[in-house]
């Protein structure tokens, strides 16, 4: 259950027009009769129906209904309790969503202190806690908290992909891969985290030589980028750092840390034909999606200027 909603919540942050007609749901959810039931589910239909409440309230956030967030957290709280970890993480969520300013949310960061006084192993509220000192700007106090809790949680995939984004964000690229690396110990088949190291490994040697350091780094980048489409042959960000990364390594001098530049040569024609194929497949079903705009703005580019060399 839990994979399908963090599946849901990243559909809902990238896509507003999923989020409002999800959201347009929750007058006729709510409209239902709520009953009471028991603490243990007793079927796989009753946990549907509470994952539903959960997306349509997190819908309801991001899209500015508050009221009708409210009911549906009233729900949740009125049928796990008021002391559940994640209906607390809920609350807070909303409470977050609905501070007016700063003050507020330093008030809020104030009771989520208070609860960790009282159980620290919380960790919903441990992760509410991190996203609101990001929201407050803190981002310093944000890795620290983040690295204080993977000491207590250290196979939390998710906290160790939120702290190479903080890392990122502050420049500091060797922790940042170092945390991603983490990650895929936890989740080694994790295609889309084989694809974000491989990014982050092809910016470290951005604007830079080409040094042992930085061939080491965007040979490595390449790996992950084919791991990555190993896993999922038609990931769109797999296939465009793949392009990305061998189209730079083709203008390095030859080492020994990747294959021939023949092999490379190869690698990158075959992302280039793999990504048409997808274009072609998938553009006419959903034109507008980033990743694939994203896609056939690069493959235009390295046409333009292959036909440029020639």
């Amino acid at each position: 259950m839990t994979a399908v909603l963090k599946e849901s919540t990243s559909v809902l942050d990238s896509d507003p027009g999923f989020a409002l007609r999800l959201a347009q749901q929750a007058p006729s959810f709510l409209a239902k009769k709520s009953t009471s039931l028991p603490f243990s589910l007793g079927s796989s239909d009753n946990a549907e129906r509470w994952l539903t409440c959960e997306r349509l309230f997190l819908a309801c956030l991001r899209v500015g209904d508050d009221e009708a967030a409210q009911q549906l957290l009233d729900r949740l709280t009125e049928r796990f309790g008021p002391a559940n970890e994640r209906v607390m993480g809920l609350k807070g969520l909303y409470q977050e969503a609905t501070a007016k300013d700063a003050r507020s949310l330093e008030a809020v960061l104030s009771e989520y202190d208070n609860i960790l006084a009282e159980n620290p192993v919380n960790v919903p509220i441990h992760k509410r806690r991190v996203a609101i000192l990001r929201s407050l700007g803190r981002e310093e106090d944000a890795i620290s908290a983040l690295v204080e809790f993977l000491e207590a949680f250290p196979t939390d995939t998710e906290a160790w992909c939120e702290l190479a984004e903080l890392y990122h964000s502050q420049g500091m690229s060797a922790q940042a891969i170092f945390s991603l690396e983490e990650a895929l110990l936890v989740a080694p088949n994790s295609w889309n985290l084989h694809a974000r190291l491989g990014e982050l490994l092809y910016i470290s040697t951005s604007g830079t030589e080409a040094t042992g350091q930085n061939s080491e780094n965007l040979a490595r980048s390449i790996r992950h980028f084919c791991r990555s489409l190993e896993l999922c042959d038609d990931y769109p960000r797999g296939l465009y750092g793949l392009i990305k990364a061998t189209s730079r390594y083709l203008g390095y001098p030859p080492n020994d840390q990747v294959p021939s530049p023949d092999v490379i040569e190869r690698l990158n024609r075959m992302a280039r034909e793999k990504a048409q194929k997808l274009l072609d497949m998938r553009q006419s079903q959903d034109p507008d999606q980033p990743e694939l705009k994203a896609l056939q703005e690069l493959l235009q580019r390295e046409s333009g200027s292959a036909d440029r060399g020639t």
